[in-house]
């Protein structure tokens, strides 16, 4: 892999992360500007911020994706589904949803399919596609593996490792999370049908961590550090 990828195929695989719960108005703004500068596949917000971003990109060809019951997912199968209809009705072409980990820990792989069916079945009546967040940091191999059969068998548009927020008490009592992991973004790639892409989010801050999970089958990055990693990119002879 090489400078014979375009500098617009590296832009085009990022949605830039504007997700930080501290987030103000104004660092929206200057993000929305961002992603317009650098022609980004999509801005990611919260549900309040899509009218907000839609003016700024008004004109643009980045998408808004906004997220759903972010981050931990517990809401409601209905909750998700009105929050995604509304998203969707705002202006969000694209809604990154977290599953129920509670479930998918506890083996309710019934309750978990139906919630995901309703939920990406809002999004095609909306005509807008669905990308589903595992918070792999919770989950074992298996669990990974189930929801990538289930997420094929509905036709979901894209799986996502990670919210970045999807912290882990460690042994020293401290919390931390590893994000897009080789191992897990290969495990993915492996059990999703083809039609089915990878998403990857928490830890691709630089180019070249960016072509790594490109080689891994990767379509789609969550990204902070875009602005770097396509300045890299324009150094390095990218066009």
């Amino acid at each position: 892999m090489g400078k014979e990828i375009k500098l617009k195929t590296l832009a085009k695989m990022i949605d830039h992360s504007l997700l930080h719960p501290t987030m103000t108005d104004e660092a929206i703004d200057q993000g929305c500007k961002i992603a317009k500068k650098y022609d980004v596949a999509t801005v990611c917000v919260k549900p309040y911020a899509i009218e907000m971003s839609k003016n700024i990109l008004k004109g643009s060809d980045v998408g808004i994706c906004s997220v759903v019951t972010f981050p931990h997912g517990n809401s409601t199968t209905k909750n998700k589904c009105l929050e995604t209809d509304e998203a969707c009705k705002s202006g969000a072409t694209e809604i990154d949803m977290v599953v129920n980990n509670g479930k998918v820990l506890g083996g309710d792989f019934i309750y978990v399919e139906a919630e995901i069916k309703a939920v990406n079945e809002v999004c095609l009546k909306n005509k807008s596609i669905l990308k589903v967040i595992f918070e792999n940091d919770y989950l074992q191999n298996n669990h990974i593996i189930k929801l990538c059969e289930i997420c094929s068998k509905i036709k979901v548009a894209f799986v996502k490792t990670s919210t970045g927020y999807g912290f882990v008490k460690q042994a020293n009592g401290m919390y931390n999370y590893k994000g897009a992991t080789e191992e897990h973004l290969k495990l993915m790639r492996q059990h999703c049908s083809p039609e089915v892409q990878i998403k990857a989010a928490g830890g691709v801050r630089s180019l070249d961590e960016l072509l790594k999970v490109m080689e891994l089958g990767v379509a789609r990055i969550g990204a902070t550090a875009t602005e770097a990693i396509l300045e890299e990119a324009r150094k390095r002879g990218y066009n």
